[in-house]
């Protein structure tokens, strides 16, 4: 992260312990996190569907949990599916909104948004070391375009957030789901797209990436076959990296291994009828 720009109070780094793990324990019922993140924000209220990710339990460190505690009264948020989302309220302001599925520990988001100042980003995952990263990389960059939400993007979309409300989502490096019983569960099929189309404004850009290449090959069909969004690409295809995709650790390690890494990048067409824009059920 050393491409970030400093701080203006670099005395003070939110992650000045992250070797250390998280020691306190906890009584039967404790919530990990008083201040933080819920464990299963929508709880109940929602059916069970097929999800397209799984959570994962990993350490938590100290800085992590004191982002957490400290970060997410002020720039995070449960997706419980209860409440309509003003995004300027959110925000603070009426920049337009990026939301970004999925963002590991937060390194390659905290980047874009440094880039980026003009552009807001909402940043969903359901990794808590990775929540508290993001928000840790947020407060020592000075990066007040970033919100963090806990939870389960579906939900997010379909019940949260108003029509024609994002200029922008991004999928980078979501779970393959290698096996083919799995493909299910895989985020980019028709059914998303549609949910997500009523969500973005005309013109709003839809950029995916992957290293696994059949999944790859199933987001440009998904994708070319949808009827709300046209491919950028020259000729239809994958497009090269952009610039403002960085380069993460993970890619890196993946290119050192021979992976082929495709980028799409698709926009969303002129709104259809009224009656037409309304999100799936179910």
């Amino acid at each position: 992260m050393s491409d970030l720009p400093r701080a203006s109070d670099p005395h003070q780094p939110a992650d000045a312990h992250a070797g250390a793990s998280l020691r306190h324990t906890r009584a039967k019922g404790e919530p990990r996190f008083p201040d933080g993140p819920k464990a299963d924000p929508a709880g109940s209220h929602f059916e069970r569907r097929i999800r397209s990710f799984q959570p994962r339990r990993s350490r938590v460190t100290t800085g992590q949990a004191d982002a957490l505690q400290r970060l997410w009264p002020l720039w995070g948020l449960d997706v419980d599916g209860q409440r309509d989302l003003d995004l300027g309220e959110l925000f603070g302001d009426a920049r337009p909104v990026v939301l970004e599925i999925g963002f590991g520990m937060g390194e390659a988001t905290a980047r874009m948004a440094a880039a980026d100042p003009g552009t807001n980003i909402l940043a969903v995952d359901v990794h808590t070391p990775g929540q508290g990263n993001l928000l840790a990389l947020a407060e020592r960059h000075g990066l007040s375009n970033i919100r963090v939400a806990n939870g389960d993007a579906i939900i997010l979309l379909r019940e949260m957030l108003a029509p024609g409300s994002l200029s922008g989502l991004r999928v980078y490096f979501p779970d393959p789901w290698p096996k083919t019983r799995h493909h299910k569960r895989r985020l980019i099929q028709a059914e998303f797209l549609t949910l997500a189309a009523t969500r973005l404004a005309p013109g709003a850009l839809v950029h995916c990436a992957t290293d696994w290449e059949p999944y790859a090959e199933q987001m440009l069909d998904e994708l070319t076959a949808h009827p709300d969004f046209e491919n950028t690409a020259p000729g239809g295809g994958f497009a090269p990296r952009p610039a403002h995709r960085p380069l993460t650790r993970f890619e890196g390690q993946g290119l050192d291994k021979g992976h082929v890494v495709n980028d799409l990048l698709f926009r969303r067409v002129p709104l259809r009828d009224a009656h037409e824009e309304q999100p799936p059920t179910g």
